[in-house]
């Protein structure tokens, strides 16, 4: 009795009246989905520590390492950038290609010009890092039920409206505590903990592409795995130089209209030339949509989002229609109701792509990925827990199709 009085207040606060019109089922959806999003956005720390949900390095001298003495300032020259006169520089890290006199930083916050040179301030310098289940970036065809150490830290190149990390992406240097945490620390503490991967996540990993870089480098070098979760707007360059040292890419498709990415403060076209090039390379990549009411939930815009997948990427690309719930500067919007989830996932369907999940939604029967040739249920999951998977060497147990991912064996 405690548990529904809880999930129903908890519910009428954050949604007003609108699970009154909720039908029961919906609404005890809706209400435990409302209670893991918000273990999993951290606004209850404390009790995802207690459910198990997440490990949490709160202490940067507790785990990384235990005899660390005191704070470091650790500046590493940017990467990509140009020197320009007056001491000015051009960064080319991303779409936005800042111009930054001495003194200045970058729309990201974290690059600045210091006496005409062009440094990142959050180098190994992290202010997010987390145990999490690899099924969370999402990522659904690789390594199912598997852990990864999670790295994020302040600064992005968006302004997303909806953000549920704002409080690290919106953030400067100095804001947030940070941990002493060099490449080579970050890579043994996998290594210690045998975690297979590292991932980047959070935050925008293009905001500290230089310690992402480093990681990724001498994270190959001893067999572990390199995942990031990006908004896609890296330059062609310092992408493609990334995905030599990366395995899997998940990468945030915002929508597939203007209005769309007014809402986070960009534009598209970076954005699908990130999502050509990574498949170009050859990496495995899986696409999200995170399904906001009124910016970019209309079914004609999901169809052509869906068709521009098929024409120019491929069928087999697994796409996740994620359900928003109200954060930052849109928590005047109701959460995305699951009949337009549906939709959109039928409308991937029809389109001819393969592997289309619902996500955000713990429990929904398209949480679980199916085999596109018999029907089967091929990995059973509730929200980030697998309960069952049944792919073997690659392939749907049940009738030998060839399911595309990392596996283990790959």
């Amino acid at each position: 009795m405690f548990g529904s009085r809880f999930a129903r207040d908890l519910i009428q606060k954050l949604y007003g009246d609108i699970y009154k019109t909720m039908p029961r089922r919906k609404f005890l959806i809706g209400a435990i989905g409302a209670v893991l999003v918000l273990i999993v956005t951290g606004l209850w720390d404390g009790i995802s520590k207690i459910l198990g949900f997440r490990h949490t390095l709160t202490n940067p001298s507790e785990d990384p390492d235990e005899n660390q003495e005191t704070s470091t300032t650790v500046l590493r020259e940017v990467m990509f950038y140009q020197k320009l006169d007056k001491k000015k520089v051009q960064c080319t890290t991303c779409f936005r290609t800042c111009i930054e006199a001495p003194g200045g930083r970058g729309f990201c916050r974290v690059r600045e010009n210091i006496d005409g040179r062009y440094y990142s301030l959050v180098y190994a310098k992290p202010s997010a890092v987390h145990i999490d289940p690899i099924e969370k970036e999402p990522q659904l065809h690789m390594l199912p039920g598997t852990k990864i150490l999670c790295f994020g830290t302040v600064g992005c190149n968006f302004r997303c409206r909806h953000c549920h990390n704002w409080h690290l992406s919106q953030a400067s240097p100095g804001d947030l505590e940070t941990y002493d945490l060099p490449p080579e620390r970050a890579v043994e503490t996998a290594r210690q903990k045998k975690i297979p991967t590292i991932s980047f996540t959070y935050n925008e990993p293009t905001a500290f592409y230089e310690y992402v870089y480093d990681i990724a480098v001498l994270a190959k070098e001893k067999g572990l795995r390199i995942l990031w979760h990006s908004n896609g707007g890296m330059n062609p360059e310092p992408l493609r130089r990334l995905l030599k040292h990366t395995d899997a890419v998940t990468i945030d498709l915002k929508g597939f209209t203007k209005k769309a990415y007014q809402n986070s403060s960009a534009v598209i076209e970076p954005v699908l030339r990130t999502l050509e090039i990574i498949k170009q390379e050859g990496k495995w990549l899986e696409i999200v949509n995170l399904v906001i009411p009124t910016i970019n939930d209309d079914p004609k815009d999901i169809r052509r989002m869906c068709e521009w997948i098929k024409e120019n990427i491929d069928l087999e690309t697994p796409l996740h229609f994620s359900r928003f719930f109200p954060n930052y500067k849109l928590t005047h919007l109701a959460p995305t109701p699951i009949e337009v989830l549906e939709s959109a996932r039928e409308i991937a369907m029809d389109v001819g792509l393969h592997y289309v999940t619902v996500g955000n939604v713990p429990g929904h029967e398209y949480n679980s990925t199916f085999c596109p040739k018999c029907k089967e249920r091929l990995i059973h999951r509730i929200h980030f827990q697998v309960l069952k998977n049944d792919v073997a060497n690659g392939r749907c147990r049940f009738c030998g199709h060839k399911i595309p991912g990392i596996w283990g064996s790959d």
